[in-house]
């Protein structure tokens, strides 16, 4: 795979040999922990140059379902080219449709959306309309989850779904210096033996997909229900994550991290109500996939100034911001850190570079990548203009 690569050396020149064995220099305020590779100067980043470093940075985004990045305008591009009826006479009655009060009234339209959806070439211009807006933001790299029960419900093959969807990851590497993983997802709706039947079919695929998560609607539906099915894709060298605590209750959280052994939390926002949660997932450095506009889109907190973040973040939790359904919820990746400063003040460029940082360390690639981003990322922040 082709990996994408900034050169950081101009920013770098200006800084001694060893820079990245020092400590804390003369000046307090310049910083640089032992795992950074440049002193940044955290304090006199202006609020205004702040923002602009957000859109600037290198990140990646792990929580982005790319049935969700379907734009209204591709959705009756696909329903005309396919001869699908839609239940909306125009772009502008299904934009008036995302009025959602909770999740399942989103999920109503999420897969209405979704029945366009037909052919190989449909998912490639899915998923390659949205890594186009990816690079726009500077993700370097993307892992996205691809719900195919959605799909061979409605009679689509497993096969066309991930071909299409590799052909656009292929494409994006090759052409845009973007890495992609894709991870397939559980709708817990459903049953286990539901999601066995789906690993199966996917089997064939297996070098096309590097993880098994778990979405859908939360509430009634416990990470155990899926005990099994996570077992297999665990035997079988697959990575782990469920959707947990967004409408659930920390228990949920738990039950995912005990029973299903994920390796990241999807959401996980309600963790705060338990504190004994909180510290071991700090403890453990428990990666939480936030989304902060779908947490106000579907009414988990009443606007962005009340989200949770500060919180996770000064309880030392491994926080990274995502934009889970970008089409429905009015923003990809970039929109969603530059709301959450503008609305949450409290928020400094320490905890921007944190939670850009996490983002690496959460992902599911090699050291050698998690290195070369963080060394990307150190450069945009080492060379603002004060």
């Amino acid at each position: 795979m082709q990996k994408p690569r900034i050169d950081s050396r101009r920013a770098r020149e200006s800084f001694p040999a060893g820079v990245r064995r020092l400590k804390v220099g003369p000046n307090p305020d310049l910083c640089l922990d032992p795992a950074m590779t440049l002193p940044i100067d955290f304090p006199h980043i202006s609020r205004p140059h702040l923002l602009q470093l957000l859109r600037d940075a290198p990140k990646a985004e792990l929580h982005i379902h790319i049935e969700g990045s379907l734009e209204p305008e591709l959705i009756f591009e696909l329903a005309r080219r396919n001869g699908v009826a839609l239940p909306y006479a125009s772009v502008d009655a299904l934009r008036q449709a995302y009025a959602f009060t909770n999740l399942q009234s989103f999920l109503d339209v999420y897969y209405a959306g979704a029945s366009v959806l037909i052919t190989e070439d449909d998912f490639d211009a899915m998923a390659w309309a949205y890594f186009r807006r990816a690079a726009h933001d500077n993700v370097v790299h993307t892992e996205i989850f691809f719900d195919p029960q959605t799909h061979t419900a409605r009679g689509i093959d497993m096969g066309v779904v991930i071909r299409g969807l590799d052909r656009a990851a292929r494409r994006a590497e090759s052409e845009l210096g973007l890495s992609v993983r894709l991870i397939l997802c559980f709708l817990r709706h459903l049953s286990e033996d539901d999601a066995l039947a789906t690993l199966a079919a996917a089997m064939p695929y297996r070098d096309r997909f590097i993880g098994v998560g778990l979405d859908s609607s939360e509430m009634g539906h416990p990470p155990g229900k899926f005990e099994r099915v996570f077992a297999r894709a665990r035997e079988a060298g697959l990575h782990l994550v469920a959707h947990a605590g967004e409408e659930g209750p920390p228990a949920y959280i738990r039950a995912a991290l005990d029973v299903l052994k994920v390796q990241r939390i999807d959401h996980g926002v309600r963790c705060v109500e338990d504190p004994e949660l909180v510290a071991r997932l700090a403890r453990e450095r428990m990666p939480l996939t936030v989304c902060p506009l779908s947490n106000v889109k579907l009414r988990v907190f009443d606007g962005l100034d009340r989200h949770n973040i500060p919180a996770l973040l000064a309880a030392g939790l491994c926080v990274t911001v995502n934009s889970d359904d970008p089409a429905y919820f009015g923003g990809y990746v970039n929109d969603n850190f530059v709301q959450l400063f503008e609305s949450l003040p409290q928020l400094t460029a320490r905890d921007a570079y944190a939670l850009l940082r996490n983002s690496f360390d959460a992902a599911f690639v090699d050291d050698e990548d998690k290195a070369l981003w963080t060394e990307e990322l150190d450069s945009v922040f080492a060379a603002h203009e004060p």
